[in-house]
């Protein structure tokens, strides 16, 4: 009997297609596998920026989890948005309650676009529930600065951060630096019970086509994963990913402010139009 390995990403829609859930089912399917869905929230959004955000009801949430997991038995779920509370314990429960091989939570607070996605009180809801069931938690700089109180702005407050971070119980942390100054960037991974972290570095591309980058490299972590790449080597893929992605997209013009990345760098996957085509 043929599997599919296959991935559940429970995260918010965005209608833009270029971050959120939209992201995660192109990037889980440019990678082989095969993706479900549960949406915690639809948002109102586009290359300019968030201008709504409705909550699906946790009942709902709840649901979609449940169908999905006693049905397709998804072998990594990757958790996005979550800005209510009562869904951040619902989702909490069924993770819980079924037990994935592997989890990798982004914790997203904040959209490229500078827009506020979480309400205040669903943060310690994050960090006490979710959090401490994750193989993995990839939180940005200004997403480490808020989940422990460090100014993460170099390798050093990266390392502090990740390390703090570890308390809550998750088995690794992946601090993302792509807003460092310079014209490297850096990430750094620490895993649990290792006493020095995994640093990877990769030339900065000069786009504004970065809309869902974080969306993708979780996915594609968790994708990695379900594949049955070790961590590292899963994330060093997905940094891979992610890069060519910013690379091959970043003269394609898709809206008027910060436009997706190129989920499908092969040039036959997707015509890009020239001109007055």
């Amino acid at each position: 009997m043929k599997i599919y390995p296959s991935i559940l990403t429970i995260a918010g829609s965005d209608c833009s297609g270029g971050a959120g859930i939209q992201a995660d089912i192109k990037t889980i399917s440019a990678l082989g596998a095969y993706a479900a869905s549960a949406i915690t929230a639809i948002t109102v959004q586009n290359t300019l920026g968030v201008t709504g955000i409705h909550p699906v009801p946790p009942e709902y949430v709840k649901g979609q989890i449940e169908a999905v997991m006693t049905d397709i038995r998804p072998r990594a779920v990757k958790i996005g948005m979550i800005n209510d509370v009562k869904i951040v314990e619902v989702i909490a429960d069924a993770i819980q309650k079924f037990r994935p091989r592997f989890v990798v939570f982004d914790p997203v607070m904040v959209s490229t676009s500078g827009c506020k996605l979480i309400e205040d009180d669903a943060i310690t809801a994050l960090t006490t529930r979710l959090m401490p069931l994750a193989t993995l938690i990839t939180p940005n700089l200004s997403e480490a600065q808020v989940l422990t109180g460090i100014t993460v702005n170099d390798r050093q407050s990266m390392q502090a951060a990740a390390q703090e971070l570890l308390k809550l119980g998750n088995q690794a942390v992946l601090v993302k630096g792509g807003h460092l100054e310079g014209g490297r960037m850096y990430d750094l991974l620490q895993v649990r019970n290792e006493s020095e972290p995994h640093l990877f570095a990769a030339d900065k591309v000069n786009s504004s086509n970065t809309h869902g980058t974080g969306c993708t490299l979780s996915s594609a972590i968790a994708t990695y994963l379900a594949l049955g790449n070790p961590l590292v080597t899963a994330v060093e893929k997905a940094k891979q990913y992610v890069w060519q992605g910013i690379l091959t997209g970043k003269d394609v013009h898709i809206g008027e402010g910060h436009g997706p990345l190129n989920h499908f760098h092969s040039p036959q996957a997707m015509h890009i139009f020239t001109g007055n085509e």
